[in-house]
């Protein structure tokens, strides 16, 4: 278990954080080094990304309010942070003077990060869908979170040509680029959306300081950007009217489904949810969807599943569809489509 735990953590060190977190980057191989901190992080729940959550445990605590000098090293603090290379010795204080918190958030929290400018690479997929079959969409996302991604198509956009997507009136306002040809960009068509329905196993409300300091919690200490757009657009989520379910998504889909309107095109997607489902879970959601599709038109668009890249399989008229369109930043910073 602690050899496994400390690859996961070397892994999430070169992989992920490279490059983007030096705080995370640097906290993650030692830790990796480190057997009483991986036996803290092992409380984690079953099926979790580990670092993810306990980094994302002890951000919470730190913005929270815990008084401790390891505040002095986080950006999301601080604007003049200490040096990185010091961070260590004051991160191990807080984790055993707080190890009891720790763990309770570990054992009770699960890593729910609502990256809302992945909405930057879900625009054009869905406004192509609408041109794909002129009629309206019915959204379901599994693994919603707050559900701030079900309002895709209320957020303005600007893919460095100059040009804004989207609703030009927007306080959410998201920047990306696209990578390789761009003519994307003259085919954008604004999709029409009918309903949006999120379901999650655990629902969090923007409303609700807990879950949106959880929220917050894991947006990584660098990223100032990240986290001005989450507090946008959890203050306008907070305004709307959102179908938020409390459930097992792939449980519910079937059900879910059979409620949507024959005059609606019913889209599932989930973005960066399906690398905590079990196998067989995988493979029961491919099923539905393809039960689905047997007897109405239906689209599912997704990554982790087989691979990091974007996907968009779809049913008309009973014909299967399977594709892989594109590459996608984690955050949305950047996408590469190939339709």
């Amino acid at each position: 278990m602690t050899t496994d735990l400390s690859n996961k953590f070397r892994r999430f060190a070169i992989h992920e954080c490279r490059e983007s977190s030096p705080l995370y980057e640097f906290l993650s191989l030692k830790i990796a080094e480190d057997g009483e901190m991986l036996e803290l992080s092992s409380s984690a729940k079953k099926g979790q990304p580990v670092p993810n959550l306990f980094f994302g445990a002890v951000h919470y605590l730190i913005l929270k309010g815990y008084n401790h000098r390891l505040s002095d090293f986080y950006y999301s603090i601080t604007n003049h942070p200490r040096k990185t290379e010091d961070a260590y010795p004051a991160f191990v204080d807080f984790c055993q003077k707080y190890s009891n918190e720790i763990i309770g958030l570990l054992k009770n929290k699960i890593v729910q990060t609502n990256e809302v400018r992945r909405c930057s690479y879900l625009y054009p997929v869905f406004g192509h869908i609408y041109q794909m079959t002129k009629e309206p969409l019915a959204l379901i996302e599994i693994g919603t979170s707050a559900g701030l991604q079900l309002c895709v198509d209320q957020y303005s956009y600007s893919y460095g040509t100059g040009e804004i997507y989207g609703n030009p009136n927007s306080e959410v306002h998201l920047s990306s680029v696209i990578k390789g040809r761009n003519t994307l960009l003259q085919q954008m068509n604004k999709p029409e959306v009918a309903t949006r329905t999120g379901i999650d196993l655990h629902i969090n409300d923007v409303r609700n300081t807990e879950d949106y300091l959880w929220l917050k919690a894991l947006i990584w200490p660098e990223h100032g950007e990240r986290r001005e757009l989450f507090e946008k657009a959890a203050s306008f989520v907070s305004n709307q009217t959102l179908r938020l379910i409390e459930g097992d998504g792939v449980e519910m889909l079937r059900s879910l489904a059979a409620e949507v309107s024959e005059e609606q095109v019913i889209c599932v997607f989930h973005t960066h949810v399906a690398n905590q489902m079990p196998v067989e879970t995988k493979v029961k959601l491919l099923e539905q969807i393809k039960e689905i599709g047997q007897r109405r038109a239906i689209f599912h668009i997704y990554n982790n599943i087989y691979d990091e890249k974007l996907h968009l399989d779809f049913y008309l008229d009973g014909e299967e569809s399977l594709n892989t369109i594109g590459e996608t930043d984690g955050h949305g910073r950047w996408f590469k489509l190939s339709y």
